[in-house]
């Protein structure tokens, strides 16, 4: 049975899945339906489609990012070891289940990526009016690949990340030959993921 995590608190991926290395990264999320008139409805940038995305940036050992093909998004599906890779930008995250997914090898991860950062941010946020306040039931979960069972999940609340733009939903740590998991949900108020990478780069 999948362990269910609350913001802050941190498990053993390898204590739980023993020889764990090919995981997929699922998340998903609902938007709240707006009220009001149809006029009001008709003309606000706000009821437009959420498009969330979900992207994973690299972190070197001195807590860095490296170098730009070390974020996984929807520009940069696939990264350059292939440990990781993303299935695509779902526009809408409409229906059930995950809105989208990202596949990783720990097997393959380059020695020198020290930390995966698992982010999912609102495009075109400050134009669109649109923020995490309006969407609910954002998830992330992790499943072993080898015998598809989810390890973990963490669902987070909307109501206290109004104004938030980004999220760094979770961080994958490495510990010798070992892997932790920390729920973060740590909201962020940026225009984009570029302005997620630079606050690890400053």
């Amino acid at each position: 049975m999948a362990i269910n995590l609350q913001k802050g608190q941190r498990i053993s991926l390898t204590k739980e899945a023993p020889q764990l290395q090919q995981l997929m990264c699922g998340l998903g999320w609902d938007v709240v339906q707006k009220k009001g008139g149809f006029l009001s409805n008709l003309f606000s940038e706000s009821n437009s489609n959420f498009d969330l995305d979900a992207s994973v940036i690299c972190i070197s050992e001195n807590q860095k990012v490296r170098h730009e093909k070390d974020v996984i998004y929807f520009g940069n599906l696939r990264h350059s070891s292939s440990a990781i890779m993303h299935q695509g930008d779902n526009l809408t995250g409409e229906g059930h289940g995950d809105d989208e997914q990202i596949m990783i090898n720990l097997a393959l991860l380059p020695k020198d990526i020290y930390k995966i950062v698992i982010i999912v941010n609102i495009y075109d946020p400050f134009n669109r009016q649109q923020d995490f306040g309006q969407v609910k039931n954002a998830f992330i979960r992790l499943v072993n690949l080898t015998n598809q069972k989810e390890i973990v999940r963490y669902t987070l609340s909307g109501d206290e990340y109004a104004g938030q733009t980004a999220m760094v939903m979770a961080e994958l740590t490495r510990k010798g030959n070992d892997w932790d998991m920390d729920a973060k949900g740590e909201g962020l108020r940026v225009k984009d993921l570029a302005a997620v990478v630079n606050l690890y780069n400053k």
